[in-house]
């Protein structure tokens, strides 16, 4: 049996949390973990090292690397792996943003077990999982885009503009921000008065609270 178990590897920052998922899949007759990490960087350095994933379970909000660039890495490198993400994050623009990551399902971190097996036993056979939670919030989606054509263009973020929203959610100045980016003061304020209005906010604020909601900034 153990042979044509699905392996999966873990991937999330918190130590007691990682072990108790680890042990709770390994009950579960169809999975086996092979290895866990604390972080992005460790997995890609996992699998570098030879571990081979059916399946990849990743924290959206890990030190180092998050969940976003360590699935965007994964689909790059490894579309072979499938990815199933963890996270307390469930709005409309972060559902897009896994997706464009290439995640195949997305699980809120106070699932049931029963939700968790299920999960891990759709994107290992089916390629992907969608709870009825994210099926809503998809259509949902979709029914927005219908009634106003430019909601899903506002809701899809550049990378240049989500870089430019983590560094706004620090203590940085602008102008440390436009050296940080290589590029010119007067090209931060056009990001800055752009971001604005594509948000629908009015302050730096504003942008920070948006990119802690939206699971752009993570703590």
């Amino acid at each position: 049996m153990t042979q044509n178990k699905y392996k999966i590897l873990l991937a999330d920052d918190h130590v007691l949390l990682r072990g108790a998922l680890a042990t709770l899949i390994n009950t579960f007759d169809t999975f086996k973990v092979i290895h866990s990490v604390g972080n992005g960087l460790e997995l890609i350095k996992a699998i570098e090292d030879g571990y081979s994933p059916d399946l990849v379970l990743l924290d959206l909000n890990m030190p180092g690397l998050d969940g976003f660039e360590t699935a965007k890495w994964l689909y790059k490198n490894h579309p072979k792996i499938n990815i199933l993400i963890l996270t307390m994050y469930d709005s409309e623009i972060a559902l897009i943003r896994l997706l464009q990551a290439g995640v195949k399902g997305f699980l809120k971190k106070d699932t049931h077990p029963n939700e968790l097996k299920a999960a891990l036993l759709a994107v290992s056979e089916n390629g992907y999982y969608y709870s009825q939670n994210t099926t809503g919030k998809l259509a949902n989606l979709f029914q927005k885009e219908f009634e106003n054509h430019r909601f899903v263009e506002k809701a899809i973020l550049t990378d240049k503009e989500i870089e430019f929203l983590r560094l706004a959610s620090t203590d940085f100045t602008y102008k440390e921000i436009a050296s940080k980016l290589k590029i010119t003061p007067r090209a931060i304020d056009g990001y800055r008065d752009a971001l604005f209005e594509k948000l629908d906010v009015k302050s730096r604020v504003g942008l920070a609270i948006y990119s802690v909601k939206n699971g752009i900034v993570t703590f």
